[in-house]
């Protein structure tokens, strides 16, 4: 009679304890969302990002009392690979090696092509792409050594699907799906996964500004740029919310998908069914 080998839990919990996860651009929206998550299931977390020292001292506080764990915090600019090579180096020191890298970071603009800043090309390429590559880079090979190691991009219904005016976003995040392919075969032996997370809109502050935006360049009122322009892609005809995309990403993290790797899931209401 051959042994049983137990199920692995597909629901977590606090399954993650003793984990350390870093999570870039996660001192609001989608970032912040995913931070809450995977403290909430047990993991010690490095927030990044920008924004008041008083503000994001009291958030990691919050965070470490409403959840046990340790949190950390590096204001490492996303776009200098030295700083990205730093704060890892230094999360490795203070409080444990990285575990779950979840690259998050990113920023938008809107232009037609042929009048696309060339800085604005360069910033969004190297804070939404390239800095994928070098945090993985940094933190791939102790992954590798350990044989356990969770790398979970946030890609976009952008990373699948293209729309008008956004030329250096679209091209960034088609890259970061590449990526996640490349780097879930060069790992697939070796117990560590690498998937992207693709949502379409999700309701965070960086939206919110986005429709104030829209109301002024399309004289539509706040309820007509939500409904035909923003969620017209998405089926559902709502936002996906940040503790949606937080749950997938403590689900890509757990033992439970182990056998997942190299691909993206989509949370976007169905916009990429169309």
């Amino acid at each position: 009679m051959t042994s049983q080998i137990p199920p692995l839990p597909l629901v977590p919990g606090r399954g993650l304890s003793g984990r350390t996860a870093l999570v870039t651009g996660s001192t609001s929206g989608i970032g912040l969302g995913v931070a809450r998550a995977l403290a909430a299931a047990g993991a010690n977390v490095v927030l990044n990002g920008f924004g008041d020292a008083a503000e994001i001292t009291h958030l990691c506080a919050t965070l470490e009392a409403e959840t046990g764990v340790t949190v950390g915090f590096s204001g490492a600019d996303m776009r200098k690979p030295e700083e990205i090579a730093a704060m890892i180096a230094e999360a490795d020191a203070r409080i444990a090696p990285i575990d779950i890298l979840v690259n998050n970071a990113g920023i938008q603009y809107v232009s037609p092509i042929e009048s696309f800043p060339l800085d604005k090309w360069d910033e969004i390429i190297a804070i939404n792409l390239t800095a994928v590559f070098h945090a993985t880079r940094a933190v791939v090979g102790r992954m590798k050594e350990r044989r356990w190691g969770r790398i979970i991009n946030t890609g976009s219904a952008h990373a699948l699907v293209a729309s008008p005016f956004k030329s250096a976003y679209v091209a960034a995040k088609h890259g970061v799906m590449g990526l996640t392919k490349v780097v879930a075969l060069e790992t697939a032996e070796f117990g560590v996964t690498c998937n992207s997370i693709c949502p379409g809109y999700v309701w965070t502050p960086l939206v919110e500004k986005q429709i104030a935006d829209q109301c002024k360049v399309h004289g539509k009122s706040r309820d007509e740029v939500i409904r035909d322009i923003l969620l017209a892609p998405q089926p559902t005809r709502r936002f996906v919310t940040v503790e949606e995309v937080g749950a997938i990403a403590v689900f890509l993290a757990s033992d439970g998908a182990q056998s997942i790797t190299g691909t993206s899931i989509s949370v976007d209401g169905g916009w990429i069914a169309r």
